[in-house]
C-alpha cells in the first residue's frame, strides 16, 4: 500500500499546508481519507488525478476534514468522470451528506456518474475492496456537542480508524479530543500511526506510543506557528527521533 499525505495541516488555514487529508492506494483502489476546504488544489498539487479516486471515507464533518467535497465532485464531473464513487460514512450522516450535496445543486440526475454510499457502523469492520479491512472506533472530539439538547436529533460522530493490510495495522487519529483517545485500539499492535498535534500535546503522544507498540509515528494536522516548537520538542523528548516525524503535504510512504 502507498500513503499521500495530501494536506498536513490544521483547521486553521495555512500558505505551507493544506487541510489533513490522506490517499490510501492499495490493489489498483484509490481510497481518500477526508477533502477538507481546498482539497482539490491539494490533490492538483500531488498530481493525483480527481477520476482516480475510488473511494472517499469521512472521519467527521468539520470543516476542514468535509467542506471541499462538493468542489471535488464538481471538478470529477468536469472531467467527465464516468465510473462510480463510493463514500463511507457513519451510518447516521449519510442524510446530512446528501443534503450537502443537495445545497450545492449537485443533483444526482445530472451525473454522469454514480454515488453509492456506504454507510459504517461504530465498531463493525467493514472491507474496501476486498482487501482493507478497517475498525472505526468513536473518539471524545465532538461529544462535548452533545450537552446542546436542542440538537439531539443530530448525530455528532467522529472517529478514529485501524486500517489492516496484509495482516499489518495503520491507525489514523484523525481530530480526537484527549489523549485518551490514542488508546482507542490498545489491543492492536500498530506498524504505523498517523497521529494529529493540535488536540493532544507531543508528551502526550511520547506517553501512548508504547502501549501501541512503538509504531513508526507521522503527525499530521500541523499549524505553520506551531511548527517550529513542535521540532525542537521531539529533538528533545523523543528518545527515538527516527521514529517519528512531522509528515509534509504530498509526501509517500510504503505501508
Amino acid at each position: 500500500m502507498k500513503i499521500t499525505f495530501v494536506g498536513t495541516g490544521s483547521g486553521k488555514t495555512a500558505l505551507k499546508r493544506y487541510h489533513s487529508s490522506l490517499l490510501l492506494s492499495f490493489d489498483g483502489y484509490n481510497l481518500l481519507v477526508d477533502a477538507g476546504d481546498s482539497v482539490s488544489r491539494a490533490l492538483l498539487k500531488a498530481e493525483i488525478k480527481y477520476n482516480s479516486i475510488n473511494g472517499i471515507l469521512f472521519t467527521h464533518l468539520h470543516p476542514d476534514h468535509f467542506s471541499g467535497f462538493g468542489a471535488l465532485i464538481v471538478q470529477m464531473k468536469m472531467f467527465k468522470r464516468t465510473n462510480p464513487l463510493e463514500i463511507f460514512v457513519f451510518k447516521d450522516l449519510i442524510g446530512e451528506v446528501k443534503n450537502y450535496l443537495l445545497t450545492c445543486n449537485l443533483l444526482s440526475e445530472k451525473m454522469d456518474f454514480e454515488i453509492i454510499f456506504r454507510p459504517f457502523s461504530d465498531n463493525a469492520e467493514f472491507l474496501v475492496n476486498e482487501r482493507l479491512k478497517i475498525i472505526p472506533r468513536e473518539n471524545s472530539h465532538l461529544s462535548e456537542l452533545n450537552k446542546y439538547s436542542q440538537y439531539s436529533n443530530k448525530s455528532f460522530y467522529c472517529a478514529s480508524f485501524l486500517f489492516s493490510y496484509k495482516n499489518k495495522n495503520l491507525i489514523y487519529t484523525g481530530d480526537i479530543g484527549s489523549k485518551k483517545d490514542l488508546e482507542l485500539f490498545n489491543e492492536f499492535k500498530a506498524d504505523i500511526l498517523v497521529s494529529e498535534i493540535t488536540h493532544i500535546t507531543i508528551s502526550d503522544l511520547l506517553e501512548k506510543l508504547v502501549i501501541l507498540g512503538s509504531p513508526r509515528t507521522y503527525i499530521t494536522h500541523i499549524t505553520d506557528d506551531d511548527e517550529a516548537g513542535i521540532v525542537h520538542l521531539l529533538d528533545k523528548l523523543s528518545p527515538d527521533g527516527k521514529k517519528i516525524e512531522l509528515a509534509n503535504d504530498r509526501q509517500i510512504i510504503q505501508f
